[in-house]
């Protein structure tokens, strides 16, 4: 799954055309509108389908896909995963990651002891929070924000941290 990245997750059917409701697992729910493929992620195989047509409706994506003109033909995979391929992904800017290859990370403090592992990043209206978990099986919570979380090396998998006061 390294090459993949999941932008949505087939929530439901969209009429009797062969239209699904997409929720996304992207954080710009207009990429659809330039995404002219994904990959179908069925759990048994990997189907390539063309993006056809893409209308919004409230917090989903509608999406259209070529060759799939009946309700039957694409009700069977409700709750499967759509991907992209990393280079049909979305170019990141300086200090962007994907949280997949940032999650399994090592964390440590600015005073180089180890926290514990990066296990998964929680998306919240101001900023992002990364959940740490310890060796002692306690979580604890990071604001993604500058003056806490200092480096991030993906390549590595290591991220350097200042614990703010009253964080642990």
């Amino acid at each position: 799954m390294d090459n993949f990245l999941r932008v949505g997750v087939i929530s439901s059917t969209h009429g009797i055309r062969g239209e699904v409701k997409v929720y996304p697992t992207t954080d710009d729910i207009n990429r659809f509108k330039n995404l002219k493929q994904v990959i179908l992620d069925t759990g048994k195989e990997q189907i390539n389908l063309e993006i056809e047509g893409v209308k919004f409706f409230k917090q989903q994506a509608i999406l259209k896909f070529k060759g799939i003109d009946n309700i039957n033909d694409i009700e069977k995979y409700k709750g499967k995963d759509l991907l992209v391929t990393r280079e049909n992904a979305v170019k990141l800017e300086k200090d962007e990651y994907f949280i997949y290859d940032i999650i399994g990370s090592k964390v440590i403090t600015d005073e180089e002891e180890e926290l514990g592992e990066l296990t998964e990043v929680m998306t919240t209206g101001a900023n992002d929070v990364y959940i740490v978990s310890t060796k002692e099986g306690k979580e604890i919570l990071l604001p993604s924000i500058k003056e806490c979380i200092l480096d991030i090396d993906a390549v590595n998998k290591i991220i350097k941290v200042h614990v703010l006061p009253g964080l642990i």
